[in-house]
């Protein structure tokens, strides 16, 4: 029986020692971008009328459908009589496609022209399919002369209707102050 046993564990340890060295990398699953894209603009508009338009220098395309934007994102919404109403921008962006949502990092800025309205933040979500905009980060909002800060703030997407969340303190700005 030890003999056996000996004889098994010879051809064994020749099975392994035989056998070539594999590089492990060469299995690794590639999860870098599939598809890449420059001077990206899509259009959306309803009934003939533009209600928003996004524009970026460099799209990357994931195979999950996730999108990412290295190199900064801009977002414009117009108004019915097709002026622009809303903008926002980011540094970098990316789109999470199983949740329907856009979020926009580094320097986030949103401003509503017609109400005077800017907001600036290090992070935000879109949610086209909400209509909404929201943040759990800090942020800062200027409502005409006011200056509000906080942490966390909801909006409707034109920035027209917002609610701060955890308001830290705010001032009126000075005249001749830079906004």
């Amino acid at each position: 029986m030890l003999k056996n046993l000996g004889a098994f564990l010879f051809l064994c340890f020749l099975l392994v020692s035989c056998r070539e060295s594999v590089d492990v990398s060469a299995f690794e699953v590639y999860d870098g971008p599939i598809n890449s894209a420059t001077d990206v603009h899509l259009v959306q508009s309803d009934s003939a009328i533009l209600r928003s338009e996004i524009r970026a220098a460099k799209q990357l395309e994931y195979a999950n459908g996730n999108l990412e934007f290295p190199e900064g994102i801009d977002i414009t919404f117009y108004e019915k009589d097709g002026s622009v109403g809303t903008t926002m921008r980011a540094d970098r962006g990316y789109f999470l496609k199983t949740e329907n949502l856009y979020k926009g990092v580094g320097d986030v800025r949103v401003e509503n022209m017609l109400e005077n309205q800017k907001l600036q933040s290090e992070e935000l979500f879109w949610d086209p399919g909400e209509k909404s905009i929201y943040t759990e980060t800090f942020v800062t909002v200027q409502d005409n002369q006011t200056i509000f800060n906080g942490t966390g703030m909801e909006s409707d997407e034109t920035f027209t209707n917002y609610k701060l969340k955890n308001i830290t303190d705010s001032r009126t700005v000075l005249p001749g102050e830079s906004q």
